[in-house]
């Protein structure tokens, strides 16, 4: 019967593995998430970033992170990949027998690029988180904590690429469309050149987006979505005030959720480059034999993306245990609350009596008072 049970709760176990499996597996295929979720923290920013980074700067930032020593903020990370993403549009749009438009769209990606290169100076440059005197700089360099610039340009070069949906990549203008922006500048191009009106292009309206994509975060791809599912994962296991609890202990000094997501970014990015490398051999090659090798190699990178998404999956599982057991651990301190409520209430009760007599006592003495 024991054996039987555990067989049981092993069957059950494995098949709650497979699902949650699956269903990374469909979100990575599809790029696109259910629902809408938040930004990534900082945190899971600089995490998923470090995994663009070599190994002694990501020796530094752990230090770092252990020290308590925090790092520039700017009010959200992925506000550095809308710029760039928007930037990059607006450098990548067609202007052929478009003169007004180019203009439009050079000031623009010069707007952009001019808001990135400040955000840039104040991660970088920050005095009030990098140390600056050469005392603290060879102290910080001493004991590990030192980032030079370069390693912070890196640093700052990897957040540009944290991961956001589609539809968050801009302000409300952009994220609604980008197409009637063209028709814009072509009329404005042609119909009110060297007029006060060229700038309305700038500030056109734009159509709105697919509804499935408004209501949905989708993204440019399975790498991305892989990244942005255990991004949001650690920041929901990190939130967890069940997670901080005495409870889990134990389960946090065997998992690492830095670490871990450091990890996945950096198997995330090797794979993506290679397989970029690949797919350009694939477009020049011409014969079968390089054509049977490529083929062989994509077979191994398969088997290291299912890893991949199992162990992103073991993330997302852990998230959502750590969530139900919130409502456990809710339940579990009404019950303590009604516990400690029933003691208090049966000691005030006892009490009664002797309040009853310090009443009649303090009574008896206004009595004499007022004879």
């Amino acid at each position: 019967m024991a054996e039987e049970l555990i067989m049981s709760e092993h069957v059950e176990i494995t098949s709650d593995r497979e699902r949650v499996e699956e269903r990374v597996r469909r979100w990575c295929q599809r790029a696109r998430l259910d629902g809408r979720r938040p930004a990534l923290s900082d945190a899971a920013a600089v995490a998923i970033a470090a995994g663009r980074l070599d190994a002694p700067t990501r020796t530094i930032l752990a230090e770092r992170r252990r020290a308590g020593k925090a790092l520039p903020s700017i009010g959200g990370f992925g506000a550095l990949r809308v710029l760039d993403d928007e930037r990059r549009r607006w450098l990548s749009k067609d202007t052929k027998n478009k003169p007004g438009s180019a203009l439009v769209y050079r000031m623009r990606a010069a707007d952009l690029a001019k808001r990135l290169d400040h955000l840039r100076t104040a991660f970088v440059m920050s005095t009030k988180h990098y140390a600056t005197g050469v005392r603290a700089v060879r102290r910080d360099r001493r004991d590990g904590l030192h980032l030079d610039l370069d390693q912070r340009d890196a640093l700052f070069d990897a957040l540009i690429h944290t991961p956001v949906p589609k539809q968050e990549s801009g302000p409300v203008a952009v994220r609604t469309g980008l197409s009637m922006l063209d028709s814009a500048a072509d009329r404005v191009s042609e119909v009110a050149k060297n007029t006060r009106f060229e700038e309305f292009g700038d500030r056109a309206a734009t159509v709105m987006a697919d509804f499935a994509d408004q209501k949905d975060d989708v993204f440019s791809g399975r790498y991305e979505t892989l990244l942005f599912v255990a991004g949001s994962s650690f920041d929901q296991v990190q939130s967890s005030p069940a997670w901080r609890s005495e409870h889990f202990v134990v389960q946090r000094t065997q998992l690492n959720l830095v670490d871990e997501l450091t990890q996945v970014a950096v198997d995330v990015n090797s794979l993506r480059e290679i397989v970029d490398e690949l797919d350009g051999i694939a477009n020049m090659m011409f014969d079968d034999d390089t054509r049977a090798q490529v083929a062989s190699r994509r077979t191994a990178l398969d088997a290291v993306w299912s890893q991949l998404v199992d162990r992103v999956a073991a993330l997302v599982r852990v998230a959502e245990l750590v969530t139900h057991a919130e409502g456990d651990l809710r339940t579990l301190d009404v019950m303590q609350k009604a516990h400690s409520l029933d003691n208090r209430i049966d000691d005030l009760v006892a009490r009664a009596g002797n309040r009853e007599l310090s009443a009649d006592n303090t009574h008896f003495v206004g009595d004499q008072l007022g004879t």
